[in-house]
């Protein structure tokens, strides 16, 4: 994925909505989501607040860098798989983060 557009299907596909309903979400119609991903037209500001309110990372979609989640707005029961993930050995650490890329891909599991 390198450009805006495969970004910003990355980031529809990883909330699991389809265009129409993803446009919806930023004020447009389906064939215009379908242009912004194609890299056929780039979507405003307004799009893009409106999908970053949905959990869209734009920091992500207009730059390619991951937002870093703050500390503090994880919530405690993530916290505390993040203190026991952090006590495990490396391979188990390894095969918890297969399994979690495997359970995260849409079109791996159904």
């Amino acid at each position: 994925m390198s450009g805006i557009g495969d970004r910003l299907r990355e980031e529809r596909e990883r909330l699991r909505l389809s265009q129409a309903a993803f446009g919806e979400i930023g004020g447009v119609k389906a064939n215009a989501q379908g242009k912004y991903e194609s890299g056929e037209r780039f979507p405003g500001a307004d799009y893009l607040a409106s999908v970053a309110e949905r959990g869209v990372d734009v920091l992500y979609v207009v730059t390619g860098e991951r937002k870093p989640a703050a500390v503090d707005c994880i919530p405690a029961d993530e916290a505390q798989l993040l203190e026991h993930y952090r006590s495990l050995p490396v391979t188990v650490k390894a095969t918890l983060a297969q399994l979690a890329t495997t359970l995260a891909d849409p079109h791996g599991v159904s």
